[in-house]
């Protein structure tokens, strides 16, 4: 079985592998560091009365299991080595695969499961910082009881701050995250500690037989308990997400180092505690602690490990927005750089409303995280089988791993994973229907704007000139040349866009320099520097420059036009105007598209970010030529 080698890692200081471990921490494992105040509470609240101790053991014994499988062998193992120059996510695997290639940019199957599992994702950002600051919340229930109905509320006034204060960005936040999560993380591993050693006999519930015997002596409540388990494992999939900040290594160190024993002491101190205070189950994480002021302190920790889960999931749906869009799977919009040094610190305007409008409606029409966790398991397992399926075709054909050993490997996750997803679908009326809803909604989206550009690809620049043509265009003695630059964006790098033609035909004029410029995303994360742009003399004056970007960069023309500038191409940027064309949606025409997609395609495309906005052009140096296009 053969895995590719990784590039070597450059030695760096033991303080910086320090810094990127706690960074890890804090931004990678804020949503599975979570858990703990809901998951065991769900298990156990399944488990029927008349033998609770016997339970207790089964359940700690699949939520163990649950982390060893999904995140120790599988994430850790091996999805984690599935990297795309160091980069990881769901749209990492679909640009390894290449899956639409040679396909004439249609959807595939296995493209639009992808897509789903993506879609999926964003479920999982509304859903996230609904649980984790609702589930930190109660805890007032057992400190001040009289708060009780005022839980929802506290809850969205919470989140609503953590919202409105997302276009700051998260530089000085995020250097907290760190120090915090470890506090988080000791924290709950102290208290679950103090109860094992107060019952050593719980540690019995790493025995797998434990788990097996209840699902077998309870099969009425096995789905029930096994969707409960799921919720152990929720964020596991940011390790994989996550990887391109801080690097497997520095990811696993932080896991195995911290976060895995945190948790696993604090769900088997859970575990003892309720052994002997069945009637605190309802309320088991802060029942850990006494009442007053330990309990209160431990609950503003759960509030602040809420707030840094929650921004987590929130940063994360952003860079998944903008690799959709990057790749062609989302129209444009607007996005702002919270960071001048790091361009992954982005801001969605647009998204972020979405997210937050999500998260308090979620907590208003649920009310509790119990009813809430119900809606969250089909959303997290929905997104692992996704990416199971992905990693063992990235291993099939890009690392030749035979048929033989594939199959064994992915049997066995995607029976686990599949186990999990049926377990969860009882939850289907009770809220899991709420991600299905949003992944399918955003899977439309996804799809429509994929096969609309199709289109326009295939109607449009299927019309275009060759650059000899241009080059004639140029030199003919009917056409007037003018000073100065002009740029004339082309979506196709190897045709003539069509702006340059209807203004040609228009004005009889052309630029002494026509720059035609395409802005390409390729199939990797980031595009080095000396691999950024081309530029080749057609002939004439004409000049044709190409900017290549990774799905996880955003394109910036003014930038990569000093570029083009200092390469050779005469032009004086400030005096150089740009020309783009401006789609006008035509609905109506014979095309491979269904009538609702055309519609929605054209609504999409009315709102969808400005090309000027998007690309980074001088506001003050733009022409926009409309052009009318029947789909």
């Amino acid at each position: 079985m053969r895995i590719p080698m990784q590039k070597p890692i450059k030695t760096i200081s033991t303080a910086a592998s320090a810094g990127l471990t706690l960074g890890a921490l804090g931004v990678v494992f804020g949503d599975i560091g979570t858990s703990p105040l809901y998951a065991l509470r769900e298990c156990l609240t399944a488990l029927p009365a008349d033998d609770r101790a016997t339970g207790i053991l089964g359940a700690l014994s699949l939520v163990f299991w649950a982390l060893v499988i999904v995140v120790c062998l599988k994430y850790l193992l091996f999805v984690m080595k599935a990297d795309n120059r160091g980069e990881g996510g769901i749209f990492a695997l679909l640009a390894l695969t290449h899956a639409d290639r040679g396909k004439g940019n249609r959807i595939g199957l296995f493209t639009l499961m992808v897509l789903f599992g993506a879609a999926l994702l964003y479920g999982d950002g509304i859903i996230t910082p609904a649980i984790s600051v609702l589930g930190a919340v109660e805890g007032l229930k057992s400190y001040a009881p009289e708060l009780t109905e005022h839980i929802p509320l506290i809850s969205c006034i919470i989140l609503f701050g953590l919202f409105y204060f997302q276009h700051k960005g998260t530089k000085k936040i995020g250097r907290v995250f760190g120090p915090v999560m470890l506090f988080w993380f000791v924290t709950i591993g102290l208290i679950g500690l103090w109860h094992i050693l107060q019952n050593p006999a719980i540690l019995a519930a790493v025995d797998p037989r434990y788990g097996v015997a209840l699902l077998h002596s309870h099969p009425a409540n096995a789905k029930i308990i096994v969707g409960a388990v799921v919720l152990s494992v929720t964020g596991a999939e940011a390790l994989y997400a996550d990887m391109g900040h801080f690097g497997r290594k520095y990811i696993s160190l932080a896991w195995y180092g911290i976060a895995f024993p945190g948790l696993l002491l604090n769900y088997f101190g859970q575990g003892s505690f309720a052994l002997d205070h069945p009637s605190e189950i309802p309320n088991l994480f802060f029942a850990l602690v006494p009442d007053g002021l330990p309990r209160l302190m431990l609950i503003g920790l759960s509030i602040c490990a809420a707030v840094i889960a929650s921004q987590a999931l929130i940063s994360g749906t952003y860079s998944l927005t903008r690799q959709a869009i990057q790749l062609g799977y989302f129209p444009r919009l607007k996005i702002l750089y919270t960071n001048a040094q790091h361009a992954g610190q982005i801001y969605l305007p647009l998204v972020n409303i979405a997210l937050a409008l999500g998260s308090i409606l979620v907590v208003f029409g649920f009310g509790s995280s119990e009813k809430l966790a119900a809606a969250y398991g089909i959303a997290v397992t929905g997104t692992m089988l996704v990416t199971t399926l992905a990693f063992f075709r990235v291993a099939h054909m890009r690392w030749h791993w035979a048929w033989w050993k594939v199959l064994p490997l992915a049997l066995f996750f995607v029976t686990v994973e599949s186990a999990l997803i049926i377990s969860n679908l009882h939850k289907f009326s009770e809220g899991g229907w709420l991600p299905i809803f949003i992944g399918l909604g955003l899977l439309a989206v996804m799809h429509t704007w994929k096969s609309g550009k199709t289109e326009i690809f295939r109607r449009i620049y299927a019309n275009e000139i060759t650059e000899n043509e241009l080059s004639d265009i140029a030199q003919s003695d009917r056409i007037v040349r003018v000073r100065g630059s002009g740029v004339f964006m082309a979506g196709n790098p190897v045709g003539t866009p069509l702006v340059l033609l209807h203004h040609v035909k228009a004005n009889k004029v052309l630029h002494e320099t026509v720059v035609l410029l395409s802005v390409t995303t390729e199939d990797v994360p980031t595009v080095d520097e000396e691999e950024r742009f081309t530029v080749s003399e057609i002939g004439n004056g004409v000049w044709r420059a190409i900017g290549r970007y990774g799905y996880m960069e955003s394109p910036d023309v003014s930038t990569l036009m000093e570029k083009v500038r200092d390469a050779g191409v005469p032009m004086k940027l400030p005096e150089a105007t740009y020309y783009f064309n401006r789609e006008m949606i035509i609905t109506g025409g014979e095309t491979r598209m269904f009538e609702w997609q055309k519609h929605f395609y054209a609504f999409l495309s009315r709102n969808a970010s400005q090309v000027r906005d998007y690309y980074r052009l001088p506001p003050m140096q733009i022409i926009e030529v409309g052009m009318p296009i029947q789909l």
